[in-house]
């Protein structure tokens, strides 16, 4: 069981009676340095404002120590991971279907469901599928895909050049950095 608690606690800062150092510099609850003191020393200055002492940076030269509400401090933190979580967009595939043979208004049509999924950040896979005989038409195939690449260069940049896979054909673009 130790061996999990250590696991646990390792990206945990060390707080109060874990910190064993012989000397760490404190910082008050406002930002105001108490200077160098022993860690017992700098746990009663806590203990008398009923707050805990926070390793804030063991990497300098005497560690750095913080008197604050640790409660308080863990929740901000998990508070701040939450919200950064939320903005965060995974980016999927969206798929555009047609055949190579397509009608110019309905190639319009996939051009702008492809510009919609583009401006909400995710990649499109165009993909163009063959059926019996029409395989040998390949490079018109590749025309259209071309095209449509040139069609949404403002947006997007492609990221695989057409590419036949039996009897589809298929390119990737994805949104541009702005």
């Amino acid at each position: 069981m130790p061996l999990i608690d250590k696991k646990r606690n390792r990206n945990l800062p060390q707080i109060n009676e874990n910190i064993r150092f012989p000397e760490i510099r404190v910082i008050d609850i406002d930002g105001g340095q108490l200077g160098i003191l022993a860690p017992r020393d700098a746990q009663r200055l806590a203990e008398e404002k009923e707050l805990d002492l926070v390793l804030v940076s063991d990497k300098a030269d005497p560690p750095v120590c913080r008197i604050m509400d640790y409660g308080k401090y863990k929740f901000e933190q998990e508070k701040r991971a939450r919200e950064a979580k939320k903005k965060q967009h995974n980016a999927d595939v969206k798929e555009v279907k047609m055949r190579y043979k397509i009608d110019d208004h309905d190639y319009q049509v996939r051009v702008r469901q492809a510009e919609r999924f583009l401006k909400s950040g995710d990649k499109v896979k165009a993909t163009i599928m063959f059926r019996g005989r029409e395989i040998q038409h390949s490079n018109l195939a590749k025309e259209l895909l071309n095209r449509m690449a040139t069609d949404l260069g403002e947006l997007a940049e492609v990221q695989q050049y057409p590419k036949q896979e039996g009897r589809t054909m298929m390119m990737l673009l994805s949104p541009k950095k702005s």
